[in-house]
């Protein structure tokens, strides 16, 4: 099954497309599924958090209630459809049989890449005004999705209550389709662990709405199976709120079902790009000359609403 995911993954890396930096901020949370879309060259974002989680499964050796805080960083270079990231967290887990009642302590510190290998176009309608038919009929070739693939490697960097014997890698293939100018669904198959005996394989689906022009909210799916265990799904929805084109805020919450135990994850953070990138282009009978020309695009609210936030 490791094998078969690889080649999945080796065959659609063929195609090779151009990303596209947004104007305004293009988070990975509040949910937990990732774009394709890389945020763009010289481009530094954070995104950070907290968290809490309680579950009283008697059947794993989690802790009862997990609190804590992340960071996401997110670094654009060397190409528009390439990106690098560093995810550090830090936990406190409450264990009642621990001499001191808990263990606390960097408990993951992954350092892993995305590129965007395919970007889906779509047919601009808003100028077709012969036939009210085809301006306002779906275009089909949204079904096709954007395609981007994600390998990242745990790093033994984290403190000794959470540190494993060995390295692992983790592996996802990201897709996203633009149904709407304001829904977009994203879809990430991942396996984690990978080359260890703790391996696990998850599937994480995302549909995000923009409201209005400050607000967005998403619904999520997410499904994770592991041998020698039963499959754990999971239910998470949140609200996201844009301060400005650099800023996002967030709130999440998520259940599991299908489980006769329970499970509940909350979360709040907030998002924050520093924004160096610049397009160039090369000025005719000039090839030696280049200018650099800031914000050429637009991203998903700046799509919507079409207008420069002050």
């Amino acid at each position: 099954m490791n094998r078969v995911f690889l080649l999945f993954l080796a065959i659609f890396s063929i195609q090779i497309t151009a990303a596209q930096y947004t104007e305004i901020i293009n988070s990975k949370r509040p949910g937990f599924s990732e774009s394709p879309y890389s945020i763009g060259t010289n481009v530094y974002q954070f995104e950070t958090g907290f968290f809490y989680r309680n579950s009283d499964n008697p059947l794993y050796s989690l802790p009862s209630n997990t609190y804590g805080g992340e960071l996401l960083f997110r670094y654009g270079k060397f190409s528009e459809k390439l990106e690098f990231d560093l995810n550090l967290a830090y936990q406190v887990d409450d264990l009642s049989h621990h001499p001191n009642g808990h263990i606390k302590g960097i408990s993951d510190l992954t350092i892993g890449a995305k590129y965007l290998i395919r970007q889906q176009e779509y047919a601009d309608r808003s100028k077709e005004i012969r036939s009210f038919k085809k301006r306002y009929a779906f275009d089909w070739k949204r079904l096709i999705p954007s395609i981007g693939i994600y390998a990242g490697v745990h790093t033994k960097f984290v403190s000794k209550d959470f540190k494993e014997d060995d390295i692992s890698y983790k592996l996802a293939l990201l897709l996203q389709n633009d149904f709407t100018d304001r829904l977009v669904v994203l879809t990430n198959l991942m396996t984690d662990k990978y080359t260890t005996d703790d391996v696990f394989y998850k599937y994480i689906v995302t549909m995000t709405y923009a409201i209005d022009q400050d607000w967005s909210f998403f619904i999520e799916n997410q499904g994770q199976y592991q041998e020698k265990f039963t499959p754990k799904y999971q239910f998470g929805t949140g609200l996201a709120y844009l301060i400005n084109e650099n800023l996002q805020i967030d709130a999440s919450a998520r259940t599991n079902f299908f489980d006769n135990y329970t499970y509940y994850y909350i979360s709040t953070g907030l998002a924050w790009r520093l924004d160096r990138h610049y397009d160039t282009f090369t000025i005719k009978n000039s090839p030696k000359k280049t200018i650099g020309k800031k914000k050429k695009r637009k991203g998903f609210f700046g799509r919507l609403f079409g207008k420069k936030r002050n």
